[in-house]
């Protein structure tokens, strides 16, 4: 099969065609022709070396797939050849075919396109994950997402509005990204570039009147996230894009409010975990989707054969909201 391979050429690595052994699938795993593919921000890591891939998995980038059932493997009981399916990857999406074990694949309905699917796995797994899971967000608490106009951003917008009717405050670094956060459900909207996000909280909500942040960016943000946060406030790190070294650290805060501070990533997550979040993630969103009350948002659709064009754009921060690979 055709695959996009990371040539490491002395310069800068970059994506080429080449030729890769097609997968063959296990007995509970569906061998899927992919339809499209979607860029995340691991991918831009892994090129460059700088993300290790988890053992066993292919080092094929692409985390998360749309596609056809070309084959299934012999003990498959809830797919057949044929079917329409999309689904998060622990890599491969960057192919012709990929493999994909049944209990992590979900039917492609009506209501959702090849390009619209490839683009909810990761995000929305992920979004729900902090969220829900790790953040333990209740009905009508109020939650900051930073960079809100991120794939997981625009997820986590959605999803906490959706499902627990929470008061949300993103922060982004451009009118047209905090245009796209308003127009989904967000209800303060902080220009990090031109405001201090503490104190635009502070003024609309209160002093520690947050009660959960979703956080990718890391040191810079450490002590006006701590600041915001109320009693049994807690924090999800879910990157750490623009620093991982906080070198003055007051801990008080941290007991006196009773804080709880998490770090997730998903890719390196047991196959049973991921089962369980892509079920349960499903069963609470189906409805809302065919409602169009949930939706990805796409910024660009982009053939696989000018990846390098895409993958340009996500690291320059032009995107806002998901990056499609189709054209396989």
């Amino acid at each position: 099969m055709k695959a996009l391979l990371v040539n490491n050429q002395p310069d800068e690595p970059v994506m080429e065609f080449g030729d890769y052994p097609t997968p063959e699938p296990e007995e509970n795993e569906l061998l899927v022709k992919v339809k499209s593919t979607a860029l995340n921000r691991v991918d831009l890591l892994q090129k460059r070396g700088k993300y290790p891939v988890p053992e066993g998995e292919t080092l094929i980038l692409g985390l998360e797939m749309s596609g056809v059932v070309e084959s299934v493997g012999k003990d498959v009981k809830k797919f057949r050849k044929g079917d329409r399916v999309f689904g998060l990857l622990g890599g491969g999406g960057y192919a012709e075919y990929t493999t994909i074990h049944e209990d992590l694949a979900l039917s492609i309905h009506d209501f959702i396109s090849f390009e619209e699917a490839a683009a909810i796995p990761e995000v929305f797994l992920t979004a729900y994950q902090a969220l829900i899971w790790l953040g333990e967000l209740k009905e009508g608490e109020t939650v900051l997402i930073h960079a809100g106009a991120s794939g997981v951003g625009t997820a986590a917008i959605q999803l906490a509005k959706h499902l627990k009717n929470a008061q949300i405050a993103v922060t982004a670094g451009s009118k047209e990204k905090l245009d796209l956060c308003r127009s989904l459900g967000s209800t303060l909207h902080i220009n990090y570039k031109e405001q201090d996000f503490a104190e635009k909280i502070k003024e609309r909500f209160g002093e520690n009147s947050i009660d959960l942040i979703i956080d990718f960016v890391g040191s810079p943000y450490w002590k006006n996230n701590i600041s915001s946060l109320g009693m049994d406030g807690r924090i999800v790190y879910l990157s750490m894009l623009g620093g991982a070294e906080v070198k003055e650290m007051d801990l008080v805060p941290i007991l006196r409010k009773r804080l709880t501070i998490r770090g997730s990533t998903l890719r390196n997550r047991s196959l049973e975990y991921k089962k369980q979040l892509t079920e349960e993630f499903w069963n609470s969103t189906k409805d809302l989707f065919e409602k169009e009350k949930l939706t990805p948002v796409i910024s660009a659709i982009v053939d696989w054969a000018n990846v390098e064009k895409a993958h340009k754009m996500m690291s320059e921060n032009k995107n806002a909201g998901k990056i499609i690979l189709n054209g396989m």
